[in-house]
């Protein structure tokens, strides 16, 4: 019996693994940027369209490759306008992306993994647990699915790796979606100041994030190993807080650039001016800021977010010690769109939370 063969996933192809294919087919080599033109520039879901490849290739393509793009897409909108899109995948797993208003700002939230392989105790994603790794096109999917949504008057300005996951432990996708969202070529040619990836603190990797030229967001949630070691337990043993600080300040600045820090307060855990003040001293010296995230309730959650007084209070220490602290907006809050808010629920306490705007095939 003659075994089915391989359809090639083309959004799932580096530039030269796309070179590799299309001299396997015996095309010229420039056939590559054309069609990964198609698919990033002109986000293409069907290869019969790619009008600039003779008639016979297209055909010859379609017959051995897709493209890769999701065909279930639910999108569920905030009463604040922010978009949670949740695309199925091809094995029947879900993930989520969060589009983001924010006056002259539309940031686009981006997950890397189906799940996530830490357990932060604030986090929905982390009771998941780790499914998979995102394939490169899953990753890229969710951006160009977004662009799609966009109205006319509308652009993303800022796209974040903060979304399901820990994004250096899929690190390889991770750094092959930032070469098509930067290339200028046939990517989507965005500049590197625009993009921020986020960690819950693999100390270890950070230097891969420096050689990607983006931005770098740290998630601290903790001023004690103690504490870190409750409320983040597995990154707390893959690194101590302590360990995680001296690779920050070992961490290579361009001389506009500063670090990120994202700080969860959590009421009554990790939000007394204790706590403000600890941060400041483990802070000192970093040419950094800090976001201060009032903590995004979900059920089931033994968490509770702190008064707005509890928060400006820890955020005036801070600013008082010299500090950037900025209180982060909750945005999509009501369809659990928010920080922390990303992963699976029942669909009994879902209906209870989200409205559907639209649904697309």
């Amino acid at each position: 019996m003659t075994p089915p063969a391989t359809v090639t996933t083309l959004l799932s192809l580096t530039e030269p693994q796309m070179v590799k294919f299309v001299r396997a087919q015996r095309w010229p080599d420039y056939r590559a940027k054309q069609i990964l033109r198609w698919i990033y520039q002109r986000r293409l879901r069907t290869i019969t369209d790619m009008t600039d490849l003779p008639m016979h290739d297209r055909m010859t393509l379609s017959q051995s490759a897709t493209i890769g793009r999701s065909p279930r897409v639910r999108v569920l909108t905030s009463r604040d306008g922010t978009r949670k899109l949740l695309l199925t995948l091809n094995d029947g797993m879900s993930i989520e992306a969060v589009l983001i208003p924010d006056e002259d700002r539309l940031t686009l939230c981006v997950s890397t993994q189906v799940g996530c392989m830490l357990d932060c105790g604030f986090c929905l994603t982390g009771r998941m647990g780790l499914k998979r790794n995102l394939k490169l096109h899953e990753i890229i999917d969710q951006i160009l699915t977004a662009q799609d949504l966009l109205k006319s008057h509308e652009h993303i300005t800022n796209l974040v790796f903060m979304g399901m996951g820990e994004p250096l432990a899929n690190l390889d996708s991770l750094k092959a979606a930032v070469t098509a969202l930067t290339s200028k070529a046939w990517g989507l040619g965005w500049s590197r100041k625009r993009v921020t990836v986020s960690t819950a603190g693999l100390a270890s990797r950070l230097m891969d994030v420096a050689t990607l030229g983006v931005n770098l967001a740290v998630s601290l949630n903790a001023t004690t190993e103690e504490q870190r070691r409750v409320l983040m337990p597995a990154a707390s043993e893959l690194a101590s807080l302590r360990s995680l600080l001296a690779a920050c300040r070992r961490y290579p600045l361009s001389p506009h650039q500063r670090l990120t820090f994202e700080y969860v307060l959590l009421a009554g855990v990790n939000d007394h001016a204790a706590d403000a003040r600890r941060l400041v001293q483990l802070l000192r010296g970093m040419r950094c800021k800090v976001n201060l995230i009032p903590f995004n309730e979900f059920p089931g959650s033994p968490f509770h977010r702190p008064s707005e007084q509890a928060v400006l209070r820890f955020q005036s220490i801070l600013r008082d010690a010299g500090l950037d602290a900025f209180v982060r907006k909750s945005r999509g809050r009501d369809v659990l769109g928010a920080c922390g808010q990303l992963g699976e629920l029942s669909n009994n306490r879902l209906s209870l939370t989200l409205t559907p705007i639209e649904t697309r095939c």
